[in-house]
Formats: structure tokens, sequence, C-alpha cells
């Protein structure tokens, strides 16, 4: 890894999909996994979370190199990513598995994500306030395989191109210094 340090953060905004695809293109980003966190149903299936049962919401684990993309960066992208003020909704995703959460790693993370919060609240980005847990990440399981990249595999499928491609779209215009060449 020639002397690489990696961390990590996981992050819900909805559909994981969404999440997944915007990040994987974002230079410094080594990995991001779709999959579950904060409830409390062990190994649970996507069938399961979407019952919006088991507590857990769609996440990606994002594994980053913080020499290349900051934590804040990354929190940048994030919200200007998704409605922050929803509460347990996104766009037609609607139930806890859609909330908005940073489930951070360190105490570090914690700290930045509430201030991050603080700010975007007081600037008024928002004409609501920012409805985004700051919890602890737990155990997170990632989503079946057919989850992962799912994007990059479906690009065509209609929820893709009316969905994901937007924000995918979005984060390359806002952000074009953030993005790698491969996306």
């Amino acid at each position: 890894m020639n002397g690489m340090v990696f961390e990590s953060v996981t992050l819900a905004g909805g559909c994981f999909w969404c999440i997944e695809a915007v990040f994987r293109q974002l230079k410094g980003v080594e990995k991001a996994v779709s999959g579950f966190i904060g409830g409390h149903v062990p190994n649970p299936t996507y069938k399961q979370v979407c019952r919006g049962d088991t507590g857990h919401a769609e996440a990606v684990r994002i594994t980053f190199d913080p020499a290349v993309i900051s934590f804040h960066d990354l929190l940048e992208v994030f919200f200007a990513l998704h409605d922050p003020t929803t509460l347990n909704r996104q766009g037609n995703d609607i139930g806890t598995q859609y909330r908005s959460g940073v489930f951070y790693h360190s105490p570090e993370q914690q700290k930045a994500a509430q201030q991050f919060i603080a700010e975007l609240d007081a600037s008024g980005a928002w004409l609501r306030r920012v409805v985004t847990e700051v919890t602890p990440a737990g155990v997170f399981y990632p989503a079946e395989d057919y989850h992962q990249d799912y994007f990059a595999n479906n690009a065509t499928q209609p929820y893709c191109q009316l969905v994901v491609a937007p924000k995918v779209a979005k984060v390359r215009q806002v952000f074009p210094g953030k993005v790698s060449g491969c996306g």
C-alpha cells in the first residue's frame, strides 16, 4: 500500500445505489460498498431492509485516502447529493431505511460532521433544519453482490437513468476537481 493510510466512513442518504455511484467516481476513494447499518437484525437481506422493519439504513461504507480527499470534502459532496432535511425520506423512497446519516468511525469524524451540520443550518443553505443523524458506526452488513457497483452495471435501467445518473452528473458538474477521470 506504499504507506498509505486509509480511513472509512459510512454514509446513508437514501438509496445506496446513488451514494455508491457518486463516491466511486471521486479521487481518493479507494472503495465504496453498498450495505446496511444501524439496525437490530443480524445479516439482513435487501428484501428485509426494504420492508422497513430491521431498523437498518441503506448506506455506503467509503474507504478513502485522506491525503487525496479530506473528510470535509466527502461531507461537502454528501450534503450536496441528497436532501438532509427530510426525515426518513429521499424523493419517492420513504421509510427509516432511507434516512440521512453519518455513521462515524472516529471522534474526529463525529466532531467534524456535527460542525458541518451546524454550519449548514447557520448558513441557511436549506429552508429547513438538517435532520441527518450523526451516529457511531456499528456493524455494517454488505448488501448482496448484485447491489455492488449497481449503476455501472445497470446504467440503462430506468431508475438509474432517472435518479442515479442526474446525481452522478450533478457531482461531476459541481465538484469537477474531485472527480477522477475514470469515473
